[in-house]
């Protein structure tokens, strides 16, 4: 092991510059941003006109709104499997069918409206069909750019994915506007579906090579399942995922009511409503291109709880705002710290997640920032019928300071990032007969001075979560009452199959943790491993 002492004495090593930019040098990842920001173009432009489609088949309320609803379903439907299957399949081709997906019910959703037939029910049929294709693309992208850019370049690629979602937030609808009003609905979709084959015919041209696993796919049950249980154990996901959760929960209160907003501002119409978007997305982008030095500035934490008090202030000003002149700049400030959380949280759920299950934690890690969000409209929504706007918007800002303050001192993070590169510490084991379809249990027996016992107890609940991690069924020690010395590790797997996964599964991390349980073992010989099938349950 490294000596701590002899490690803060050392000059650490060099590191590439980087700059805000610095990724759009690379090719492929160039080629993937202009991608991603014509599929989201035209995800706001297909939103755009879908609602203003419905304000013209069904101008009720309860229509409108439904829509917003049928474009996000989706993603609590069809978020985890959508991402286990980012995990099995080849994501450049999957990644192509989604969009291919996308250009097809666009293009269904032009002749719809040319031939006359949309209906309030079909629209909402169709809506919730682009949906599945966005819930499908979204777990995917997020885990392709860790293999297009070094892992230095990773939090600037990530800022500047903000940067396309947000100018798209800006070019989407302005687009959609002017069509709508020149030409027509029908035409938005048009646009959106050629958009959407070209982004898909630039994914064919890029050449990435697909490794098949030697054991075969996984099933989706079963990649669904370890996907779910890899965050449920990883103690820093469980932070991210609460602290993401937290933030939008009350931070979507300003976007929610914004048009309630804009409309009582002093001349408030829809270019109002405009401005004021407008002006977040430029507050986003421009925080994101400061991503490097936001970051070598301050930790994490730090950095995610100011993020969350600029924005309750922006929110704060916002509820009270005499005219757009004090609104505009209190939009600038919101997204600028909205960026500035997401993008921090994002990359650090990147860097807690291994390759092979990255998409998987990434679309939990986005079902639940939707949910938030959703959640948070819901509840500020009816606050704010209670009461008042201004009320709503105040209560969001300063509960949203106050449990996020809570949140970093409940979860606080003590140590430095896990090497989760792939090791191949361990053999993996021959059978000699064909494999069984039962169960798998492995025993390894260890000797242990008892005057250590709880030293080696303390490393054993780490052993525990890390199997789990790694996908096993159970885990559980056992203590020979007979004899205090020896302590027997029984681990569960699935399948004779499921139990080699785990072996192309171990990180760097896990083989340091498994050198921290050796050397608690007394003896020349290793721990003794016996492997058994279980018959019967």
């Amino acid at each position: 092991m490294a000596d701590p002492e002899r490690a803060t004495l050392e000059p650490p090593p060099l590191q590439p510059q980087v700059t805000a930019l610095g990724p759009l040098g690379n090719r492929v990842f160039r080629m993937l941003w202009f991608t991603w920001f014509a599929a989201n173009t035209c995800m706001w432009m297909n939103d755009v006109a879908a609602a203003w489609l419905m304000t013209s088949i069904a101008p009720s309320p309860l229509w409108v709104a439904l829509v917003q609803s049928a474009s996000t379903l989706p993603v609590f439907f069809l978020g985890l499997p959508s991402g286990a299957l980012a995990d099995i399949l080849d994501r450049r081709r999957y990644f192509m069918i989604t969009q291919f997906w996308v250009a097809g019910v666009a293009a269904v959703l032009c002749g719809v409206i040319l031939l006359g037939w949309m209906t309030p029910e079909l629209l909402l049929a169709l809506t919730f069909a682009n949906g599945v294709g966005l819930a499908m693309r979204w777990p995917v992208f997020a885990a392709i750019i860790p293999e297009v850019v070094p892992r230095h370049h990773l939090a600037q690629a990530l800022a500047l994915n903000g940067v396309a979602m947000n100018g798209s937030r800006i070019v989407g609808p302005l687009v959609a506007g002017a069509l709508i009003a020149s030409l027509g609905s029908a035409w938005v979709f048009v646009l959106n579906a050629i958009l959407s084959v070209a982004a898909g015919f630039v994914i064919m041209r890029w050449r990435r090579e697909h490794k098949e696993s030697p054991l075969g796919r996984e099933r989706l049950s079963s990649a669904m399942r370890v996907g779910m249980q890899f965050v449920r154990q990883s103690g820093r996901m469980r932070g991210i995922l609460l602290r993401i959760s937290v933030f939008f929960l009350h931070s979507t209160a300003q976007m929610a009511l914004l048009p309630l907003v804009a409309r009582g501002l002093p001349g408030g119409a829809a270019g109002t409503f405009t401005v004021l978007l407008a002006s977040m997305g430029a507050g986003a982008i421009f925080a994101a291109l400061q991503m490097p030095r936001l970051r070598a500035w301050m930790p994490l934490q730090r950095l995610v709880f100011v993020g969350t008090a600029l924005q309750a202030l922006g929110t704060l000003v916002m509820a009270y705002a005499p005219n757009i002149a004090i609104a505009v700049p209190a939009m600038v400030i919101s997204g600028m710290a909205w960026i500035t959380v997401a993008n921090s949280l994002t990359v650090a759920a990147q860097m807690a997640l291994p390759d092979w299950v990255r998409a998987r934690g990434m679309s939990i890690y986005q079902m639940c920032l939707m949910g938030s969000m959703a959640a948070g409209a819901a509840l500020w929504g009816q606050v704010a019928t209670w009461t008042s706007v201004p009320t709503s918007l105040a209560a969001a800002s300063v509960a949203g300071v106050i449990l996020m303050a809570v949140v970093q001192r409940l979860t606080r993070d003590r140590g430095t990032e896990e090497d989760l590169t792939p090791s191949q510490v361990l053999k993996v084991p021959q059978m000699a007969g064909p494999a069984h379809g039962g169960r798998i249990q492995v025993c390894v027996e260890y000797r242990i001075d008892p005057a250590r016992s709880q030293e080696f107890m303390a490393v054993m609940e780490e052993s525990r979560r890390s199997r789990l991690r790694q996908g096993a069924l159970n885990w559980q020690l056992v203590h020979d009452l007979s004899d205090p010395s020896c302590y027997i590790e029984q681990i569960t797997d699935e399948s004779w199959i499921e139990h080699l996964r785990r072996f192309d599964r171990i990180t760097a991390a896990d083989a340091q943790l498994r050198d921290r349980r050796l050397s608690f073992h007394l003896g020349e010989e290793p721990p003794r491993v016996m492997r058994y099938v279980i018959e019967r349950e």
